[in-house]
């Protein structure tokens, strides 16, 4: 939820602004507790909110949601924000599955997945 969050804001953002933008907005989604991040979000608005209300606004409409992120413990937190596991997997299986052609049987098909798994269990 939050990639998504930081992507919509930054359809509103000139290109010139992005860099010092992301620079401010990463205390929010980076803050120790739930507390932290709002106080995080006032300064951001304090220094940006003029030139750019609507990707701010869109921060404040959906906190309730952003904000139950900082429910959970910092490693899982770094998980859950930086891709949705789901899509990543499929997105890793796609990538070893695509470029055969066809498989000799459905077992050969589940011994691939199951090495990707493997490989992705390592990282």
């Amino acid at each position: 939820m939050i990639v998504v969050q930081i992507r919509s804001s930054l359809r509103y953002i000139a290109e010139k602004d992005k860099k010092a933008f992301m620079t401010d907005l990463k205390p929010i989604y980076q803050a120790f507790n739930q507390e932290e991040g709002y106080e995080n979000l006032l300064q951001l608005e304090e220094k940006w909110g003029k030139k750019y209300p609507v990707p701010l606004q869109g921060w404040y409409n959906n906190w309730e949601h952003l904000s139950t992120f900082f429910k959970y413990d910092t490693a899982i937190r770094k998980v859950i924000y930086t891709t949705n596991i789901v899509e990543g997997f499929h997105r890793q299986i796609r990538q070893v599955t695509k470029t055969k052609g066809a498989f000799t049987s459905d077992n050969a098909m589940l011994k691939l997945v199951y090495l990707v798994v493997q490989r992705l269990s390592e990282k």
